[in-house]
């Protein structure tokens, strides 16, 4: 089935995993819309990528972790869809929007898990819910989850619980979206050397090599190991895929 008019909608889509993953599903002759939270200027530089590589973009301002500011979003949202790209639906959102805290459990602070929750889970949550009806049916639903949620590493208790609650959550959407034909996964990456968490995995010498060394693959991951995985769920050939979480951490702690 061709790709050519489907849409993306990727959030925090201006570094990192979102990047990469705009670029790669432009490459599948997908359009993309990104949201970013303060990285308006990067944001447009990955639209200006899209949009030379021939495919059509937008960016969007989003604070992923506020729902009241959800009905604005999609009020913009629909006058994106109407003016740039001619229609008033998408065909794939990709909850990608994520921060990095972490502290031992005896520290963490209300605040801090209610940023976490916020961002990770409720927003998710109520994102997905408001982008229901703006859904093609076959379109599908990808939610970044972390191998986190698999294994437990001192610290994460807090980031990991949110994506393994966003893991059930996406087999819920699997099973009352797919009379709509509609496809929910998440996908868990490992540790990726990218800027999040201030860059903790990439800047580190020693905790880079100490990731090396707990994976199979040998070495820490890159953003570019993960745009694919995600462009591949929303083509044809992926029509069969739902419900699954699919850990991508070249065999992290096995």
């Amino acid at each position: 089935m061709e790709n050519k008019n489907k849409i993306a909608l990727v959030t925090g889509g201006s570094r990192g995993l979102g990047r990469d993953m705009a670029l790669r599903l432009a490459e599948k002759g997908i359009h993309v819309i990104l949201t970013y939270h303060s990285r308006e200027k990067e944001t447009l530089e990955v639209v200006a990528q899209i949009e030379q590589a021939g495919q059509k973009a937008a960016a969007l301002q989003l604070d992923a972790g506020n729902v009241k500011s959800f009905d604005t979003f999609f009020n913009q949202l629909k006058e994106v869809l109407k003016n740039t790209f001619n229609t008033n639906r998408f065909d794939f959102l990709i909850n990608n929007a994520g921060i990095g805290r972490n502290a031992p459990i005896g520290e963490v602070s209300e605040e801090m898990f209610d940023e976490l929750m916020n961002v990770h889970f409720k927003g998710v949550y109520f994102l997905t819910q408001k982008s229901l009806d703006l859904l093609n049916d076959g379109g599908g639903i990808i939610n970044v989850s972390s191998g986190l949620a698999r294994m437990s590493i001192p610290r994460y208790s807090a980031y990991g619980a949110m994506k393994g609650a966003v893991e059930v959550f996406t087999r819920y959407l699997a099973a009352e979206l797919g009379p709509r034909g509609i496809k929910a996964n998440a996908i868990a990456p490992g540790a990726i050397a990218t800027d999040f968490s201030g860059g903790h995995v990439r800047d580190n010498e020693q905790v880079n090599k100490q990731i090396s060394g707990m994976t199979a693959l040998g070495r820490a991951g890159l953003p570019e190991d993960i745009g694919g995985v995600v462009a591949f769920l929303c083509t044809e050939d992926a029509r069969w895929i739902t419900a699954q979480r699919i850990e991508i951490s070249g065999g992290m702690n096995l």
